[in-house]
């Protein structure tokens, strides 16, 4: 309830219309922060003493190759710490999980001054260590396998840019440490049927020779699932929908243009079953040319 990582603020990302040239290597890792002390219980927004303030932190290695391009490989893997200022819920932490995307960029065509271009985003996810998922929101991960299809759009026209991204992912079963539990009504087995999702952003912003500043509009909704019941903890197969307002740039070092640094921060000001969270990172790559 919920996790940080829906936003990944890498160099270049899955929902994104930046590539890495062909024979290039990015590198790096990224600081991300998360913290919320009002949640949507369903449509009601509360805060909870038993909580507190609730505070989900990770580390993100990424790496990402441009096989040529119009190709690239991705892949990402968090270590997530998460803590609660009251009551005696004890935070967990370990690994979380393991992505790759494949990246290809299809079409780029001229349309008066400007230029649009089209990318097609496959994508695969898997826990890398058997964490504790039925303990939400202390919890570091949902414990899925996912995979997932994006589509995106970019248009640019001098340095001005809009990009609009969206992904659908399919979340297959996870299994609890219980015999048996309660959603809207009584099920006697382990297994968790996970509704998917949809993912969707748009970005707008500039792009210049060492510098991309965006404003970002981030939408993520499950198709499926059911409200937190009233004074009850999450639960791994609940709702959770957000819409978050994000901030972030990229700047190169125009004197060695081999390292990035990145940043940014953002809200979520409305949804329902998540925290209504205060988020920040900041990062730093290392671009290798072969």
């Amino acid at each position: 309830m919920l996790m940080i990582c829906f936003y990944q603020a890498e160099a270049q990302t899955d929902f994104d219309a930046i590539m890495m040239k062909k024979k290039q290597w990015c590198n790096g890792a990224t600081y991300m922060y998360s913290g919320w002390d009002h949640y949507w219980e369903g449509t009601l927004n509360r805060n909870n003493q038993n909580i507190g303030t609730l505070t989900t932190q990770s580390v993100m290695y990424m790496t990402n190759y441009g096989i040529s391009d119009k190709l690239n490989v991705m892949a990402s893997l968090p270590y997530v710490w998460t803590h609660a200022s009251a009551g005696t819920l004890h935070g967990l932490k370990g690994f979380q999980d393991l992505s790759l995307f494949v990246k290809y960029k299809p079409f780029s065509f001229d349309v008066g001054k400007g230029k649009i271009s089209l990318f097609a985003v496959g994508g695969f996810s898997t826990p890398v260590d058997n964490y504790v998922i039925d303990f939400l929101p202390l919890s570091i991960g949902l414990g899925s396998t996912n995979v997932s299809g994006r589509i995106t759009a970019d248009y640019q026209l001098g340095i001005f840019f809009t990009t609009i991204s969206s992904a659908y992912v399919w979340r297959s079963n996870v299994k609890l440490d219980r015999t048996s539990y309660y959603t809207t009504e009584m099920h006697n087995t382990n297994e968790v049927e996970m509704p998917d999702m949809l993912n969707s952003n748009l970005n707008i912003g500039i792009r210049k020779k060492y510098l991309i500043a965006e404003a970002i509009v981030q939408n993520m909704t499950t198709l499926g699932g059911f409200d937190i019941r009233r004074n009850d903890m999450p639960f791994v197969s609940n709702k959770m929908n957000s819409t978050s307002v994000l901030l972030h740039a990229k700047y190169t070092l125009p004197f060695y243009t081999h390292i990035e640094i990145t940043g940014g921060g953002g809200y979520v000001v409305t949804g329902r079953n998540v925290g209504q969270a205060l988020l920040f990172d900041i990062g730093a790559y290392y671009i290798f040319h072969f």
